[in-house]
C-alpha cells in the first residue's frame, strides 16, 4: 500500500506542477471564444436611463452651437491682441500666453489623442492578428512626426536655396564692378564704398532672416491646423453617433474648454504667420467648424455608423495616431523648442520660469479634462 500511495502522490505532484503549462497549451490549441462584452462590438443601443434619442439630439444641437462659439472665441482672441499693447507679438505677456496654449496642444496630443488611438487599435473587437501583435499606434505616430519634420525641412530648404542663389548673383555683380571704383577713386572713397556694401549686406541678411522665419511660421500654422482638424472631426463624429446622454452631457462642456484653449494656440501661430485677411478667415473657419461638422456628420450616420465596428476602430485609431505624432512634433519642436531656445527667453531666466509654469498649467489643465473627454 505504501508503494501505491507513493505512486499516486508522485502522479498528483507531477500533474499539479505541469498544470500551468497544460493550461497554456490548451489555451493555444483550443479556439478562442469572442470576448464576453455583451455584444458591444456590434454597437448595441444603450439601455436604461442613459438612452434617450430625444435628449441626445437636444444635447448635440446645443453642442454644435456652443462648441462653434467657443472655437471662434479661442482662435480669434490672439488675432485681436494687437489692439492690446501688452499682448502684441514679441511682448512678455504674449510669450507666456503662447506657452500656455502650447502646453494645451502638447496635453491634447499625449493625454487625449494618443490614448484614444491605443484604445481603438487594441480593442477586443479587432482580430488579434495583426492588431494585437504589433504596436501600430506608436509606429504611426512616429511616422507622422518624421513626415512632419521632413515637410518642415524641405519647404525651408527650397526657400533658402532660392534666396541663396539670388544673393550669390548679387555678390558676383558687386565683385565685378568693384575694380573700376578702386582705380577711379582715392583711398578715402574706397573705405566708404567698402563700408556701404557691408551695411547693405547686413540689412539684407536681417531681411532674409525675417523672411525665413515668416515662412517657417506659416508652415507651422498650416501643419498645426491640419493635425487639429483631423482630431476635431474624429471627436465630433463619435459624439454625433452616440445616443448615450450620460456620455454626451459632460463631453459638451469639456469640448468647449478644449476648443477654446486649443484655438488660442492655433490663433497665436496664425498671428505670427502674418497672413492676409482672406487666409486668416479661412483658417479660422476650418478650425471653428470641423468639430460641429463632425457632430452633424455623426448625427446623420447614427443608423449606420458604429464606433465599435472593426472598420471604424481601425480608421479612427490610425487617424488619431497620426494626429498625435503631428501634434507632439509641432508642440515640442516648432512651438516650445523654438521659443525656449530663442533669444527672448534665453535672455531672461525669470521669463523662462514663468513660461515653463504656463506650459505646465496648460498641459495639466488638458490632463484634468481627460477625465470627461
Amino acid at each position: 500500500m505504501s508503494s501505491r500511495a507513493s505512486t499516486v502522490l508522485l502522479v498528483v505532484c507531477l500533474l499539479s506542477a505541469s498544470s500551468p503549462f497544460a493550461a497554456v497549451v490548451i489555451a493555444q490549441t483550443e479556439p478562442q471564444a469572442p470576448p464576453d462584452d455583451g455584444g458591444a462590438c456590434g454597437g448595441p443601443a444603450v439601455e436604461g436611463k442613459c438612452h434617450s434619442v430625444a435628449n441626445a439630439l437636444r444635447l448635440k444641437l446645443i453642442a454644435i452651437a456652443s462648441i462653434l462659439l467657443a472655437s471662434v472665441i479661442g482662435v480669434c482672441l490672439p488675432l485681436f491682441s494687437r489692439s492690446v499693447p501688452a499682448l502684441r507679438p514679441g511682448g512678455n505677456a504674449f510669450v507666456v500666453v503662447k506657452a500656455f496654449a502650447s502646453g494645451v496642444i502638447l496635453g491634447t496630443g499625449y493625454v487625449h489623442v494618443l490614448p484614444d488611438s491605443f484604445n481603438d487599435l487594441s480593442s477586443p473587437c479587432l482580430p488579434r492578428r495583426p492588431w494585437a501583435e504589433f504596436p501600430f499606434t506608436g509606429f504611426v505616430a512616429m511616422l507622422a512626426a518624421l513626415v512632419t519634420l521632413m515637410v518642415d525641412s524641405i519647404m525651408l530648404s527650397f526657400h533658402s536655396r532660392g534666396k541663396g542663389k539670388g544673393r550669390a548673383a548679387v555678390a558676383r555683380h558687386g565683385h565685378d564692378s568693384c575694380p573700376p571704383q578702386v582705380h577711379c577713386h582715392g583711398h578715402g572713397h574706397l573705405e566708404m564704398s567698402e563700408a556701404r556694401p557691408e551695411a547693405a549686406d547686413k540689412a539684407e541678411e536681417d531681411v532674409e532672416t525675417g523672411k525665413v522665419q515668416l515662412r517657417r511660421n506659416r508652415v507651422i500654422a498650416q501643419v498645426l491646423e491640419m493635425g487639429i482638424v483631423v482630431h476635431s472631426v474624429v471627436i465630433g463624429l463619435g459624439m454625433g453617433a452616440s445616443q448615450n446622454v450620460c456620455t454626451i452631457r459632460p463631453l459638451v462642456a469639456a469640448l468647449c474648454f478644449h476648443q477654446l484653449f486649443e484655438g488660442m494656440g492655433l490663433g497665436g501661430c496664425i498671428l505670427q504667420a502674418e497672413y492676409g485677411a482672406r487666409m486668416k478667415s479661412g483658417l479660422v473657419f476650418f478650425f471653428a467648424t470641423t468639430t460641429p461638422f463632425g457632430i452633424a456628420l455623426g448625427l446623420a450616420l447614427t443608423k449606420v455608423y458604429s464606433d465599435t465596428s472593426p472598420t471604424a476602430l481601425i480608421v479612427v485609431g490610425l487617424l488619431n495616431a497620426a494626429s498625435a505624432g503631428l501634434l507632439h512634433y509641432m508642440a515640442l519642436v516648432d512651438l516650445l523648442g523654438a521659443d525656449f531656445m530663442g533669444p527672448k527667453l534665453q535672455s531672461s531666466v525669470r521669463l523662462q520660469m514663468v513660461s515653463f509654469l504656463a506650459v505646465l498649467l496648460g498641459a495639466g489643465g488638458m490632463s484634468v479634462m481627460a477625465m470627461w473627454a
